[in-house]
């Protein structure tokens, strides 16, 4: 015979669901709130999720940077949270019948926090601290929240109850499910549901009210604004007009810093106090040195025109960009430590225990690497890695970019292994000889006639001296160079095309410095950075 759950059970299974989510809700934000004052990345959903990252097969992360781009860490944070609240109804409904089970749940819940927030690179020991509390309030959170439930009986239980009823009655009627309705009406009635309905909204409202307080009482930090910069030894002349004037669609040759690439593993962006800043430079030397943010701007400083580019960048990708940076050159201050013999490599860490290794030639060498303070005439921008971050012409981020650092330790690569280094990323990530098509856009209609075809072309070191143009199988086009800003930035270039009625394809090559052409032959980004010609596909109406 089919059997139906009685009125009220459905909804009492929801409620009780949903008091599983809110616990788990209330929890985390009471660890968020704890983790302002401990550590911000101990925050317990920011703690899974940089072990996600962490434990993120290296296939898994590119498609995720290629296919999701800036918006990966949003999405890798709503997928951590989407399993939660999974896993806290789960409890929740648990907790309708073993109190005590959906307790321990979670507690495990929570520790698998602590755990992740335990095992990080920068952790200390009070970063569990927020986990514990977690599992106190979900914990309360979940009972209390139980308590304002109807405890109505389960169908066994009514049945047997009622049989018994009508047999020492010497009634004999099947169980009705109007006594199901009768018992919803009364103890599960309009009180009892409003009584639930208003713990959990306060639950809610305290829940989303402390996560704030967390995130705004967060680690003081200081403005960037509000640092003082030093003046250059050397003096740059301004960059010169970029063919954005005349190119629509193209580059800009010097990138605005509000549109300046970001791609690194931080979840959260570290919050910083200058006065509590410093770089240690330890590991193989004869002096460790240890300098405050405000010795290192009595330090000598210059200005160099940089192009960055990360490793991820596909041929013809966005995550590239341009800037005039001001800092220390980092030979000046290794010399001042005094590396010992045998030292290949400087690893270098952040704020956050992200810890990257670069050969020790190209922090030694006359391409004059830099500690940077600032960036286009103003001080670091935090998501950019205020106050003080790693840049070295030449070498993709990964291995020459570090944000938020804080430590150079001179080592080897046999003695120490950097992050992305234990992922098997190349160790001497030199920027490849590229060209990307910016103008017209990839299957853009055009009308027949002149069109400008533009882009830019960069090999950091080598510098851009030719690049060319090809229309299908036809011949290749010398393109007219933009403004050269030297041989660590990136060069823009057009190519005006008498465009006839059809589907045709565009291919783009650079020649750099030393006479060679790049490369023809496609690679991806992993182990050391894509290569190969950009084409794109137009439609010529």
């Amino acid at each position: 015979m089919e059997h139906h759950s009685p009125p009220g059970t459905n909804s009492q299974r929801a409620r009780y669901a949903v008091g599983g989510v809110l616990a788990a809700a209330a929890g985390m934000a009471v660890g968020h709130l704890v983790a302002a004052f401990v550590n911000p990345a101990a925050s317990p959903v920011l703690a899974v999720g940089s072990t996600v990252i962490d434990a993120t097969p290296t296939p898994v992360k590119e498609w995720a940077v290629q296919s999701f781009g800036t918006a990966d860490k949003p999405i890798l944070l709503g997928s951590v949270t989407l399993v939660v609240v999974i896993a806290a109804a789960a409890i929740g409904l648990v907790s309708r019948t073993k109190p005590s089970l959906a307790n321990i749940l979670v507690v495990g819940l929570a520790s698998l926090a602590g755990l992740a927030a335990w095992f990080r690179p920068a952790s200390a020991p009070f970063d569990i601290v927020p986990a514990f509390a977690t599992a106190i309030v979900g914990v309360l959170t979940i009972t209390g929240l139980r308590a304002l439930i109807p405890n109505l009986p389960t169908p066994g239980a009514v049945t047997r109850s009622s049989s018994s009823t009508a047999a020492s009655k010497g009634d004999s009627r099947p169980e009705s499910p109007l006594d199901h309705t009768a018992y919803a009406k009364g103890s599960a009635g309009a009180p009892a549901r409003r009584n639930f309905l208003l713990g959990a909204a306060g639950v809610t409202v305290g829940a989303a009210t402390l996560g704030a307080l967390g995130h705004k009482l967060a680690v003081p930090a200081t403005d960037p604004a509000s640092i003082a910069l030093p003046q250059p030894q050397n003096t740059l002349e301004a960059l010169p007009s970029g063919l954005e004037g005349k190119v629509k669609g193209i580059t800009r040759f010097r990138t605005p810093i509000e549109e300046f690439y970001r791609v690194d593993t931080a979840l959260v962006i570290p919050r910083i106090n200058v006065a509590d800043w410093k770089l240690e430079i330890d590991g193989k030397v004869d002096n460790k040195l240890t300098i405050t943010f405000d010795q290192l701007l009595t330090m000598p400083m210059i200005e160099k025109d940089i192009t960055l580019n990360c490793v991820s960048n596909e041929v013809g990708g966005p995550y590239i960009s341009s800037a005039r940076w001001l800092g220390v050159r980092v030979r000046d201050l290794l010399e001042r430590a005094g590396i010992q013999d045998g030292v290949d490599q400087i690893l270098s860490e952040s704020t956050d225990g992200m810890t990257i290794s670069t050969p020790i030639e190209a922090l030694t060498d006359d391409r004059d690497a830099i500690i940077a303070v600032a960036m286009d005439g103003a001080p670091l921008p935090a998501r950019h890695g205020f106050p003080a971050r790693l840049v070295t012409p030449g070498l993709y981020g990964f291995v020459g970019a570090t944000k938020w650092l804080t430590r150079l330790t001179a080592t080897t690569y046999a003695a120490e292994q950097a992050y992305w280094t234990k992922r098997d990323w190349l160790t001497d990530g030199t920027v490849k000889t590229q060209a990307r098509i910016d103008t017209p856009a990839g299957l853009a209609t055009q009308p027949a006639g002149k069109i400008a075809v533009g882009g830019v072309a960069w090999a950091q070191r080598r510098g851009i001296t030719e690049v060319e143009v090809r229309v299908d199988d036809g011949p290749w086009q010398k393109a007219t160079l933009g403004p050269d800003g030297g041989t660590d930035y990136w060069r823009q270039w057009f190519w005006v095309w008498d465009a006839t009625p059809g589907r045709h394809d565009l291919t783009v090559r650079a020649k750099d410095g030393t006479g060679a052409f790049q490369t023809e032959q496609r690679a991806d980004p992993f182990p050391g950075g894509a290569s190969g010609w950009h084409s794109i596909v137009v439609l010529i109406s």
